[in-house]
């Protein structure tokens, strides 16, 4: 089933203007503040009614203009994690999850109950007040929620912006967990570039109201043409890998689609296929092959483009096996390097800097 979204939408010095479509696995929805993503996401759940176009979900039109057609929001069958949770907090955990049970046509399903609570990791909170949880506990019963109401759709309202990064951590891997079970669209809206990164499969990059960039998530995230729009320090690419093995000195090998490399902070299982954001600004180059140096991750790469910035700098956007990297450096250094499309080197990335934050469960494909 896929969303199929084309609108319009005029506030007070803002104009919408948005066409998008989203299948299975998650959509991020990516841009600063006030570039419409929370107006995009309120009009696919049916809180805002669009000035013009249509909304569709596989076969069913949720909105058109043209047709009159507005399905009410309780009839759309989408499930909203807003930023806060929005838990009612006058009823137990249990109940508040559920609550969205209420409005399917089947009732409650015991046995999906279950295995949703299991799965969010809420066994020994169901009979808690949502007063006594932690941000973290309290998304976990928000998503629940919202996935017990069978929906067709879930959408994410920045569900983390209001969570300290411990916080974060805690309930990345329920939201990966959710992504790979579940066959419905997510919508995921953010304006961190790290969680896009280690959750989206797609991406969406909104700018004053309009799509400026779309695709795979490892493609735009890897374009240098999107720099200007994702910010050069966050700039990077999203690499699959596979845990090979941990080491008594704290250090995890890991097998990429171009080489192997060594990584701190990797607790997943041998053989657990992981993602990995690698920042444009952690890559070197060299065109021989370096020796004596620090880290020991050095891939043979093969330039793909250069693109040249507003100031001194080039992104460069790499080949490494199956897998693509991107690289920032100095306009100087490519041309005492001679780097053109085709030239072959070596990336050098630096151990120490992939935060546990940019290591995150795996939803990609790995080919090596």
């Amino acid at each position: 089933m896929s969303l199929n979204v084309d609108i319009r939408h005029a506030f007070d010095g803002f104009k919408l203007h948005v066409t998008c479509t989203a299948g299975s696995g998650v959509t991020a929805i990516f841009g600063p503040s006030g570039s419409g993503k929370s107006t995009l996401v309120n009009a696919i759940a049916g809180l805002l009614t669009p000035d013009e176009g249509r909304i569709s979900l596989g076969e069913e039109v949720l909105f058109d203009q043209a047709q009159a057609v507005h399905i009410a929001p309780a009839k759309r069958r989408v499930g909203y994690v807003f930023q806060d949770g929005r838990l009612f907090p006058h009823m137990s955990v249990r109940d508040n999850i559920r609550f969205g049970a209420r409005y399917t046509s089947g009732g409650l399903d015991q046995a999906e109950e279950t295995r949703l609570v299991e799965l969010l990791g809420l066994e020994t909170l169901l009979t808690r007040r949502p007063g006594t949880l932690s941000g973290g506990e309290k998304q976990r019963v928000a998503l629940a929620r919202a996935w017990l109401s069978q929906p067709r759709l879930l959408l994410m309202d920045e569900p983390l912006a209001a969570l300290d990064e411990p916080r974060k951590d805690e309930i990345f891997p329920y939201l990966e967990r959710l992504r790979d079970v579940a066959q419905v669209p997510i919508i995921y809206v953010s304006h961190n570039l790290a969680e896009v990164a280690r959750l989206a499969d797609d991406l969406i990059v909104l700018q004053s109201g309009k799509v400026a960039l779309s695709g795979t998530a490892e493609t735009v995230l890897s374009d240098p043409k999107a720099l200007p729009l994702l910010g050069v320090r966050e700039a990077g690419a999203i690499l699959p890998a596979r845990v090979i093995g941990h080491d008594a000195d704290g250090l995890s090998r890991l097998a990429l689609s171009g080489g192997e490399i060594v990584l701190p902070g990797v607790s997943a299982a041998p053989g657990t296929t992981i993602r990995l954001r690698v920042l444009a600004q952690d890559v070197l180059l060299s065109r021989d092959p370096p020796r004596g140096l620090s880290s020991h991750n050095v891939l043979p790469v093969t330039v793909e483009t250069l693109h040249r910035g507003a100031g001194p700098g080039v992104a460069v956007r790499l080949r490494a096996g199956e897998d693509v990297l991107l690289a920032r450096i100095t306009a100087r250094a490519a041309e005492e390097m001679e780097l053109a499309p085709g030239a072959q080197c070596h990336a050098i990335l630096n151990a120490t800097a992939v935060p546990r934050g940019s290591i995150g469960g795996g939803a990609m494909p790995l080919k090596i």
